[in-house]
């Protein structure tokens, strides 16, 4: 009997397997061919006399009421001119980020065929962290400055952020960016709804980064990935003692989803915890729904989070 069990599990693995590379074959096929402009270059190398050209053609970064001062001082602000030289020695070569960038549209295509191919511009900002990248419905705007590598000299930054100032992590923020555009927002307060909103957010990256490790996915440290995994009963049985899944206290946001140097429970495990840990579970919760459901990507995005979570039949992993 055990042999024949230990069979029926290779059995439904194996066929597991077969599926997603019959469906990773058929999205390699995809004809998707990125077009990438660098905003960065031409900005900083157009002589200011010819700034008003850059201006006609690239009308959305020059928003009015700015004085054509502040672009010709940007242009030779010797700060801003050593960052361009800093991200021109990072992105000397840019065909790494756009082949990592039409494999993610190829997905992105596949699962959501009405959605047209944008093109993709890189540009040198003000460093806000909060947009990395940004995907519009017409255009994928990166930031290159903010992926210069963790340790560098340019970063004045907290570690939990710095450790996502990658180039693997540019492919993460496009599909997190695009996922607000398919995930309906967040209505309820609750934390449990907070947690299934992210929890599709990391789910959409299991489908569209199907290359890209768990801890790259949530931008987590492997060591951060382990204590995640390994805490996982604790931190539940902590959710539903404390009786936090259903309260609409905002102060659960900042200490459980917000990206943080840590998660707060309060406790001496606080300083090993990673931020984020609500997000982490409520992407084991979808997981789980989707595991336990014959449910289409587009079912799971509009679903509301307490039917995913009843029907999910989530268990932590002891």
């Amino acid at each position: 009997m055990k042999i024949d069990l230990l069979s029926l599990v290779f059995c439904l693995f194996f066929l597991s397997c077969d599926k997603k590379s019959k469906v990773e074959n058929t999205i390699a096929a995809i004809p998707v061919q990125v077009k990438l402009e660098r905003f960065d270059i031409i900005f900083f190398e157009t002589p200011p006399k010819d700034l008003e050209k850059i201006k006609k053609e690239f009308p959305f970064f020059f928003p009015p009421g700015n004085d054509n001062s502040v672009w010709l001082n940007k242009m030779q602000d010797p700060i801003w001119r050593e960052l361009y030289t800093e991200v021109q020695k990072k992105y000397a070569d840019i065909e790494p980020v756009k082949e990592e960038l039409e494999g993610v549209l190829k997905h992105i295509k596949y699962y959501f065929p009405e959605t047209k191919i944008p093109k993709v511009i890189t540009v040198i900002a003000e460093m806000d962290y909060n947009n990395k990248a940004i995907y519009a419905d017409s255009l994928v705007i990166i930031s290159l400055e903010l992926y210069l590598g963790k340790d560098h000299k340019f970063y004045q930054f907290p570690n939990y952020l710095k450790q996502n100032f990658e180039q693997r992590q540019i492919a993460p923020d496009v599909v997190s960016s695009f996922s607000t555009r398919k995930i309906p927002p967040v209505l309820d307060k609750d934390l449990l709804s907070q947690m299934i909103y992210c929890g599709k957010q990391l789910y959409l990256k299991d489908l569209l980064l199907p290359k890209y490790t768990e801890a790259e996915k949530i931008g987590y440290t492997p060591e951060q990935l382990l204590w995640c995994q390994e805490n996982e009963s604790y931190m539940w049985r902590y959710f539903i003692e404390k009786e936090l899944l259903y309260s609409n206290d905002q102060k659960l946001i900042p200490r459980f989803i917000n990206p943080a140097p840590f998660s707060k429970f309060y406790l001496e495990i606080d300083n090993e915890s990673p931020g984020r840990v609500g997000a982490w579970i409520g992407w084991q919760i979808v997981r789980s729904y989707m595991n336990n459901k014959d449910a289409g990507i587009a079912d799971l995005l509009k679903k509301d989070a307490k039917e995913i979570f009843k029907q999910s039949k989530y268990k932590p992993k002891k």
